[in-house]
């Protein structure tokens, strides 16, 4: 078996991480409590977000995000509106619109940055169009500011999955935090890891109210006494056990907020790491004739190196894949490449376009390899040496 010297991702724990997990151990707490509240907080004001909801998953961070914007009494969105979405992206940017009754509409991405296309989107609105669910793709922040304007002009409403994305910015602004709400994950092998975990920040508060009751059974429990969602009775019995929106149980593990107390005091270290690898990447691929990278809206935070092959390269994912798994070289499709090929979608209440072709580009001829918070120029130039090598 061939020896792994370029992974995918690896591990950002040090002693700090352990030594977290072993006070959740001896405080014998270990249900969600307060060091999510904790890093609930720490996680809000690290990005300048009012309110922040941890959750068990990134995945689950799009449920909630969604979830909560369909209950919102301003937003009137209701079974059958439609929501903008990228064709690129996972699988649980869709199946959460899908699964509350809203309707897919995939639109192609720019075939330069990776991302959504905004004439794209501008072209998709209809009278049934609520809401965008922009994707900042693999650390590259979306066009989040034109987003946002054909947002407003158009009285919809802008969500981002920024679970690839923690601490990209434009402008010194956050992505994830220029919408309605912004989703991130803290999965192994995002920017920070509190093992599975995911987190919504919003300055919306029936947002942040209404996925707090979300998160856990639809309850008033976690509510103050007087809210957005459903006032308390006084009766603290009942109070506890009140029932009010049709929700899930997405709650994360105490030591997932402990993890993340700890992960979020290393995230500017972890971020301006990845950032010199990517300086490195665009060094050794920014001229390759037959490689295509991406362009960078703003600050990257570099969750990985994506690739599309052209020229010489053009058709031959195969070979290539072959020749960097022989190498040691990690690699996978440009995230899920383009979803709407996927055998799901059929299953979904979708629009599709007839053609995506820059979407097409990075299904059948795209990939990407890992980044890390640490010096990897040893592994950037064995992957250009191994690409390099079958031209």
């Amino acid at each position: 078996m061939t020896e792994i010297v370029y992974p995918l991702a690896t591990s950002t724990w040090d002693d700090a991480e352990y030594s977290a997990l072993q006070d959740v151990i001896a405080g014998g707490r270990f249900t969600m409590g307060e060091k999510v509240k904790e890093f609930e907080a720490a996680f809000a004001a690290h990005f300048g977000s009012k309110y922040a909801v941890m959750v068990n998953s990134g995945s689950s961070a799009n449920l909630i995000a969604i979830a909560a914007a369909v209950e919102h009494p301003d937003l009137d969105i209701n079974p059958g509106d439609e929501v903008i979405v990228p064709a690129v992206s996972w699988a649980t940017t869709y199946y959460p619109i899908h699964q509350l009754g809203l309707r897919l509409v995939f639109v192609d991405i720019d075939d330069k940055t990776l991302n959504i296309d905004v004439n794209k989107v501008k072209e998709a609105i209809t009278p049934r169009t609520k809401a965008i669910f922009a994707v900042n793709l693999l650390g590259n922040p979306a066009p989040l500011v034109e987003l946002a304007e054909i947002a407003e002009q158009n009285n919809i409403v802008l969500l981002e999955d920024n679970c690839e994305s923690m601490g990209a910015s434009i402008d010194g602004k956050f992505a994830g935090t220029f919408g309605l709400a912004g989703t991130f994950s803290t999965f192994f092998s995002h920017h920070i890891s509190t093992m599975e975990g995911g987190v919504i920040v919003t300055d919306d508060l029936f947002m942040y109210q209404a996925m707090t009751s979300l998160r856990a059974h639809g309850w008033t429990r976690e509510l103050p006494d007087e809210n957005l969602v459903f006032n308390k009775t006084g009766d603290k019995f009942d109070d506890l056990f009140r029932f009010v929106l049709p929700g899930y149980n997405v709650r994360p593990l105490e030591m997932s907020g402990a993890l993340g107390i700890t992960q979020l005091q290393k995230v500017p270290g972890l971020v301006s790491g990845r950032q010199a690898n990517g300086e490195l990447f665009k060094a050794a691929f920014s001229n390759n004739p037959n490689v295509q990278i991406q362009d960078i809206n703003g600050e990257s935070s570099w969750f990985g190196f994506a690739m599309i092959f052209k020229g010489a390269l053009e058709g031959r994912r195969k070979e290539i894949v072959e020749a960097l798994t022989a190498a040691g070289i990690e690699c996978r499709p440009i995230v899920a490449g383009n979803f709407a090929r996927n055998p799901v979608v059929q299953r979904l209440n979708a629009s599709v376009p007839e053609e995506l072709p820059n979407s097409d580009k990075a299904h059948f001829n795209g990939l990407f390899v890992g980044n890390h918070h640490y010096p990897i120029e040893p592994q950037i130039e064995l992957l250009k040496s191994v690409i390099n090598g079958l031209v």
